[in-house]
Parts: C-alpha cells; structure tokens; sequence
C-alpha cells in the first residue's frame, strides 16, 4: 500500500512539475461573426488559466476587400441583405452580444485590412514597451489590445460604425493609452504593414482555414470555427498536464 501511494504521489509531482505555459496562436478577421461571439470564450480562457496561457492575435483577410466576398461572392443569395439576415441569425442565438439589426446594410466598411494594419501598429507599440501589456480589471481582464480589437467588433456589429475609418480607430485606441502620433508613426514607416504580411504568411504556412482559428501544441492541435468554451478548455488542459516528451496514447 505504501509502495502505491508513493508511485500516485510521484506521478502527480510529475504532472506539477511538467505543467508549462500554453502559448494559443489566434487567427481571426474583425469583421467576422462568429470572432464577434467567440470573444466571451477567449475572456474566459483569461479567467481560468490566467498566466499559464498566452494569446498571440494573428489576423487574415477573409473580408479584404468587401464587395468581392459579399455583395459579388453572395449575389445569387442577396448579397448584403444576405449577410445581413446571416449575421442577426448567429447573433440570436448567443445573448452575451448585441447587435445592430441594419448591420452590414447601412454601414459598409470595404475591407477588415485597414483596421487589422491599425492592430498590428498597436501591438508593436506594446512589444516596444512603450504601452503596457497587463491586464486590466477595467478591461474584464483584457489588456490595452485586446481591449481595442474588442472595442472596434463592438463598434461594427453593435453601434453600426465604419471601422475601415482611421479617425474612428484613432478615437477608439487614445483612452487605452496609444497616442496617436506614435501609431502614425509605425503606420507610416511599414513596420505595421511588415507585420501584418507575416500574419499573412504564417496563416499560409499553417493552413488555416477561416476565421476564427485556435492553434496550440506547436500546431498540432486545430480548432477552427464555432468551437464550444469546453472544448477549448479541455485542448489547453490537455498541453498543460502533458508528460514532458511523451506521445499521446490515443
């Protein structure tokens, strides 16, 4: 009996002893629905695992350029009065957001690349040191950025506002402590643009599909779309209490 215990006990430092931080890659379009609503699964995710995880924001194009996707791409099936039926039914079915019942009819920003290169000027401004990275209670947990991306996908599907505006941006990340000659500057320089195109690549590189896409393990794990809180949990805990070096049985 005593020979067991010792071997659970052992096992279980094991499990401590190997626990690691979780590094999420996410991939998404701002302008994308279900990125809209997956946001709550993200702040959870911040709630529970706290700072064992990290999540690094990648964006892609899946509405670069509007009027080919929707009112082109969706013209047998009404365009964007399609889109717009589209996006008030996903809603409905998830109450933590609102949702503004003429969204993508009265307001049309013509591509989600403007605001992801505005994104990518901000995160350099994090990485650089100049803003901070913390997490915020004001924010529910989120930090400046991930506070801005949420606040301009509220912006859109919410409050009908043309986020491919820069003035709009601009008025969006000064009270989360960018200012807005330091953006400029990096918007103006191509080091934003040099970001945004890696984003690019690595989406290319990793095959991902469409928006939004969760990838941890090095890859090996690949969550894409409408995925429920429980599954990406499990996924996390799954890295976490991994044996160092050791294959999955399954």
């Amino acid at each position: 009996m005593k020979r067991l215990v010792l071997i659970v006990k052992n096992m279980e430092l094991n499990v401590e002893q190997n626990e690691q931080r979780v590094k999420i890659d996410y991939y998404s379009d701002v302008l994308c629905v279900w990125a809209y609503v997956a946001q709550i699964r993200l702040d959870e995710l911040r709630h529970h695992f706290g700072d064992v995880i990290d999540i690094n924001y990648y964006f892609m194009p899946v509405f670069g350029t509007t009027q080919q996707r929707i009112a082109e791409g969706m013209k047998d099936k009404g365009g964007f009065e399609f889109m717009n039926k589209h996006t008030l039914d996903v809603c409905a079915d998830f109450l933590h957001v609102d949702i503004d019942p003429a969204v993508w009819l009265k307001v049309r920003p013509v591509s989600s690349v403007q605001t992801h290169l505005f994104i990518k000027a901000l995160q350099r401004l994090v990485k650089q040191g100049v803003v901070s990275a913390s997490c915020c209670s004001d924010y529910f947990g989120r930090n400046a950025v991930e506070e801005f991306i949420w606040r301009t996908r509220t912006a859109f599907f919410r409050d009908g506002e043309n986020i491919a505006d820069w003035q709009l941006l601009y008025r969006l990340a000064e009270p989360l402590g960018f200012e807005r000659e330091q953006i400029a500057a990096l918007l103006n320089n191509g080091e934003a643009m040099a970001d945004l195109c890696h984003d690019k690549e690595l989406c290319e590189q990793n095959k991902v599909e469409g928006s939004p896409t969760f990838i941890l393990n090095e890859g090996r794990q690949k969550l894409y779309g409408n995925i429920g809180y429980k599954i990406l949990e499990s996924n996390v805990h799954e890295v976490i209490h991994r044996p160092y070096n050791q294959a999955s049985w399954c």
